[in-house]
C-alpha cells in the first residue's frame, strides 16, 4: 500500500487565544507535538507541519523527532494559504490526512480508518462524530491538487468539499476520540475537565 502522508497546519497567530496555539501545552505536550504524534501513530508517513506565527519559537521548544517543518511566510493571509504550502509540500504524495492543530482530542484510530479509507479508493473522506462532519480530512494526490488549487482565504479544503460532496466518503469516528477544538483562553481546560 502507498504511504498516506500527514499534514498539520499549525501557522495561525491564535488572535482570540493570545497566543499561537501549537505552543500551548495540554496533556503535558505542546499542541503541535501532539498533532503530529496523532499523524504518525495513526499510520502516516512523512508527517510535514507547517508554521508561521511563532515559527522561531516552535523550532526551538517543540519536540518533533522526525516531522518535517515548513515555513509559510503568509500565513496571517488565513488558513488557505497554510493548507496550499502543506500540499505543495507533499504533492507528491498518493493522498494526505490533514488535521489542524487546535483539535487535541482526536485519536489516531480516526488517521487509521482515514487510512484505510485512502488504501480503499477513496478520493477524499471526512472523520464524522454523531454523523457531523469533523476533522481530520483525506485527500487523495488529485484532489489534494485540487484543494491547492482552490483554496482561499481563512478556508481550508471544506469549501471544496462541500462543493463536491458526491466525491467525499464520510468516515464513522465515533469513540476515536472528540473533534472539539479550542479557540479561547479556558477551552484547554473545559477540554481537559470534560475527557472521559
Amino acid at each position: 500500500m502507498t504511504a498516506v502522508a500527514g499534514l498539520v497546519l499549525a501557522a495561525g497567530g491564535g488572535s482570540r487565544m493570545g497566543r499561537p496555539k501549537a505552543l500551548l501545552p495540554y496533556g503535558g505536550n505542546l499542541l503541535v507535538e501532539r498533532a503530529a504524534t496523532l499523524l504518525a501513530d495513526g499510520g502516516c508517513v512523512p508527517v510535514v507541519a507547517v508554521l508561521g506565527a511563532g515559527a522561531a519559537e516552535i523550532r526551538a521548544t517543540a519536540e518533533l523527532p522526525g516531522v518535517v517543518l515548513v515555513d509559510n511566510p503568509d500565513w496571517a493571509t488565513g488558513m488557505a494559504s497554510t493548507l496550499r504550502v502543506g500540499l505543495s509540500e507533499l504533492r507528491d504524495a498518493g493522498a494526505v490526512v490533514v488535521t489542524l492543530v487546535d483539535t487535541p482530542l482526536l485519536g489516531p484510530e480516526s488517521v487509521r480508518r482515514l487510512v484505510s479509507a485512502a488504501a480503499d479508493g477513496a478520493e477524499a473522506a471526512v472523520a464524522t462524530y454523531s454523523g457531523a462532519w469533523g476533522h481530520p480530512v483525506l485527500l487523495s494526490g488529485p484532489v489534494a491538487a485540487e484543494v491547492r488549487a482552490a483554496a482561499r482565504g481563512d478556508q481550508g479544503a471544506r469549501g471544496w468539499l462541500r462543493m463536491h460532496p458526491h466525491r467525499v466518503r464520510t468516515v464513522p469516528c465515533d469513540g476515536t476520540g472528540s473533534p472539539r477544538d479550542v479557540d479561547v483562553p479556558g477551552d484547554l481546560a473545559a477540554l481537559a475537565a470534560g475527557e472521559e
